[in-house]
C-alpha cells in the first residue's frame, strides 16, 4: 500500500518496507520538453542563481531601504541598504523549483508556504512600524502548523534517532505538535541571525547542505535533495551582494522563509534530532536572544545580563571580531559539528 504522497510503502500492519523516488511530470514536460530529471533539476539550480544574480543586480528599486538597528553592534551601518532580498531569491528559487522538479502535491504546498513566508516577512520589511512580536510570532506559527501538517500528511510519521538505530512511531497529534515547534524554532533562530553580512545566509548554505549529506545516508528522496540544491544555488548568489561590505539585506522576506524552509527539510530526512547539531550555530546565535527574553519575561531576572544577544553581537563587541572573522569562525565551527555528525552516521 503507498502511502500518502507515494513515497513510501508499508505492509499491512502499515511498517514501512520500502521508499521509492517520487514519480512525476514536470511543468516542462506539460510543453513537451522529455529531458532526464537529474539534467532538468540542474538546469534548475543554475537558473535558480542566474535569476536571483539579474534580480538583485537591476531589481533592488522595489526594495525598502533599511533604516539601520539602534541596539544592535554597527547597526547603523545598514541605514539607507536595500533590505527584503529574500523578496527576489525565495520568488526565484520557488518558480524553478516548480518548473523543473517532478509536480507533487506535496512539493506544490511547501513552495506555497515558504512563499508566505516570505510575503509576509517581507511586508514587514516594507511596512513603516515594524510588526509586533506577537503578530509575527502568531503567523509563524500558523505556517509552521501548515508546514508541519503537510510533512505528516505525506510522510510517515516515524522518526528515526541517529547513531542508535531506533526508530519512534509517534502518535501523528505529537508528531505535528513537535513538528510545528521545531519549524516554528527555525523560523525565529534564522532570522536572529541574520545580522552580519554574509552570516544567516553562510549558515543557512552549511545546513542545508550538511542535510542534504545527512538525507542521503538517511534514504531521503532525491527530488528533496535537488530541491535543496536549487535554494542553495539562490542564497549563492544572494551572497554575491550579501558579503562584507553589503550592497543589501536579505531582510525578514529571507529569514523567515529560510528558516521554515530548513525545518521542513530536516523533516524531510525522517530524523528531526539532527537539527540540533547541523543547526548548531544558528541555535545558539540566534536563540540566545530568544531565551534571555523569555526569562526576563517569566521570571523576572535576567541571568544573561552579560551576554549580548544575538551572540554575533556579542563576540563584535565584546571579542573584537570583525564582521569577516565573524562569519568565518562561525562557519568553520558549524563545517566541523556537520562533519563529525556525518560521520558518525556513515559508521
Amino acid at each position: 500500500m503507498a502511502a500518502p504522497g507515494g513515497s513510501y510503502f508499508t505492509d499491512a500492519a502499515g511498517t514501512v518496507i520500502k521508499k521509492t523516488g517520487v514519480s512525476g511530470i514536470t511543468m516542462l514536460d506539460l510543453l513537451g520538453c522529455t529531458i532526464n530529471e537529474k539534467i532538468l533539476a540542474l538546469v534548475g539550480m543554475l537558473l535558480s542563481f542566474g535569476l536571483t544574480f539579474i534580480g538583485l543586480k537591476g531589481g533592488t528599486r522595489i526594495l525598502p531601504q533599511d533604516a539601520g538597528r539602534d541596539f544592535a553592534h554597527d547597526g547603523k551601518l545598514s541605514a539607507g541598504k536595500p533590505r527584503g532580498a529574500g523578496f527576489v531569491f525565495i520568488l526565484a528559487f520557488a518558480l524553478t523549483a516548480f518548473l523543473f522538479l517532478p509536480f507533487s502535491f506535496e512539493l506544490l504546498i511547501d513552495l506555497l508556504l515558504t512563499v508566505a513566508a516570505m510575503l509576509a516577512g517581507f511586508f514587514d520589511d516594507r511596512a513603516l512600524k515594524p510588526w509586533g512580536e506577537l503578530k509575527k510570532g502568531l503567523l509563524d506559527l500558523v505556517l509552521s502548523a501548515a508546514a508541519a501538517l503537510t510533512v505528516w500528511r505525506f510522510n510517515p510519521s516515524a522518526v528515526d534517532v541517529p547513531l542508535i538505530g531506533m526508530t519512534v512511531t509517534i502518535h501523528p497529534v505529537l508528531y505535528v505538535l513537535l513538528a510545528t515547534a521545531l519549524i516554528w524554532l527555525s523560523i525565529n533562530v534564522t532570522n536572529c541571525a541574520d545580522g552580519v553580512d554574509g552570516l544567516s545566509g553562510t549558515l543557512a548554505i552549511i545546513t542545508l547542505l550538511s542535510i542534504c549529506q545527512a538525507g542521503a545516508v538517511m534514504a531521503m528522496d532525491e527530488t528533496v535533495h535537488q530541491l535543496i540544491l536549487i535554494m542553495v544555488f539562490a542564497i549563492l548568489a544572494y551572497l554575491w551582494y550579501n558579503a562584507t561590505p553589503s550592497r543589501l539585506l536579505m531582510g525578514d522576506a529571507g529569514s523567515r522563509a529560510l528558516g521554515l524552509f530548513i525545518g521542513i527539510a530536516i523533516l524531510k530526512t525522517g530524523s528531526p534530532f539532527l537539527y540540533i547539531p547541523l543547526a548548531l550555530v544558528l541555535i545558539i546565535d540566534g536563540g540566545a536572544g530568544l531565551v534571555k527574553v523569555t526569562i526576563i519575561r517569566l521570571f523576572k531576572v535576567n541571568i544573561m545580563k552579560n551576554i549580548r544577544t544575538p551572540i554575533h553581537d556579542h563576540v563584535r563587541k565584546n571579542f573584537g571580531w570583525s564582521n569577516t572573522h565573524t562569519v568565518f569562525r562561525f562557519a568553520i565551527i558549524q563545517i566541523i559539528l556537520s562533519f563529525l555528525v556525518l560521520w558518525l552516521l556513515k559508521l
